[in-house]
């Protein structure tokens, strides 16, 4: 029987985690995230599923928590805001580096710096174009529901474990902090350490690897062997990118006039579609779910036929340059952003509009 709870987008990330068989979160609090954390420690997992949930002393030592049990094949994840995931980034590069699943979740707020605790998407760039060091991607998923939070955690397991790289889910605190109906999904038990044995052969079980070392690194000093490793990887995100790209089309059919929109905003843009076509302008929304892979070719499929995209972010203009790229050209692309914390309405969103036709 279907489990139905109205919750916030952040308690649905955390009982989602529970249920979908997760071995072990490690975290730090941050506004406007923290229920998640709290919500693991209310629901005590670790009595009923054994799931390991740790508040660490930073931000750092829980990615490096995170690392330990990525590398013994484990469901491990993290969760944090902006600032807490600018000092995640070291760590995040040291799972791609070492080719280790796991899950990171941000719910973004406004920056830089401190910044506000209220909802923002400025983190775009840091999360598709990667934050650390060297050549890496992250499988990026952006929720528009408080269901899409419960249903993209066993997703993202399942995707990091499927190409071997952490996935994010990039939220924003007005997700985070929604109250929705969301349908939980049933409990899967956690893999068996013979599970993880067969499934993850790469895991680190206390078997001796290449050279008699029983440790996950991302360093490689002979220059040859680093280039094979990234090489490799590369071909690994194109497979990603071939096979991953999730968006959904809202009244595109017809469209003239084109809004690319995530998360919140795409919330946004979806009511603003409905009050143009209630003018009789043929308005409509393409939401990326994936931001990395991004959906590309698709945005190339719509240059030909719309003539004016809008982009609308929660930033000062990021999303914007992908779908530039994207079309090439071949249609004006525009964006519209609120920073700070700001949100515009779907009216507002409108009037942007028709300032471009």
């Amino acid at each position: 029987m279907e489990e139905v709870r109205l919750l916030k987008g952040n308690e649905a990330i955390a009982l989602a985690a529970i249920r979908c068989g997760a071995d072990g979160y490690f975290g730090y609090p941050i506004t406007p995230q923290s229920e998640i954390m709290e919500t693991l420690m209310a629901e005590k997992p670790w009595e009923t599923t054994g799931m390991v949930c740790l508040q660490a002393e930073s931000e750092v030592a829980s990615i490096y928590m995170v690392f330990g049990g990525a590398a013994c094949g484990k469901r491990v994840m993290t969760s944090s805001s902006s600032p807490g995931v600018s000092l995640m980034q070291e760590g995040i590069s040291f799972l791609s580096g070492a080719d280790l699943p796991a899950l990171i979740v941000n719910v973004q707020r406004g920056g830089p710096g401190l910044g506000t605790i209220q909802p923002s998407q400025s983190d775009y760039f840091q999360a598709t174009k990667g934050g650390g060091h060297g050549d890496y991607h992250l499988i990026v998923l952006a929720p528009y529901s408080v269901q899409e939070m419960a249903d993209f955690v066993d997703l993202a397991f399942t995707l990091a474990f499927r190409y071997r790289m952490p996935a994010m889910i990039l939220s924003d605190g007005m997700i985070g902090q929604m109250m929705e109906k969301v349908v939980l999904p049933p409990f899967k038990p956690r893999a068996t350490d013979q599970e993880i044995e067969q499934s993850c052969p790469w895991a680190l079980r206390g078997k001796a690897h290449s050279r008699g070392q029983r440790i996950a690194s991302s360093l490689e000093l002979d220059p040859a062997i680093m280039e094979k490793q990234n090489v490799e990887r590369q071909e690994r995100y194109a497979l990603v990118q071939e096979r991953e790209v999730r968006c959904e089309e809202y009244c595109c059919e017809d469209a003239e006039y084109l809004f690319v929109a995530f998360g919140s905003c795409a919330r946004l843009c979806q009511k603003s579609v409905e009050l143009l076509r209630a003018e009789g302008i043929k308005a409509g929304l393409l939401r990326p779910i994936t931001l990395w892979p991004f959906p590309s070719r698709i945005l190339e499929r719509y240059a030909s036929q719309v003539r004016r995209m809008l982009c609308v972010e929660l930033n000062s203009g990021q999303m914007i340059e992908d779908v530039r790229l994207a079309v090439n050209g071949r249609v004006p692309v525009v964006h519209y952003g609120r920073m700070g914390g700001v949100v515009p309405t779907p009216e507002e969103i409108v009037e942007e509009l028709k300032k471009s036709l």
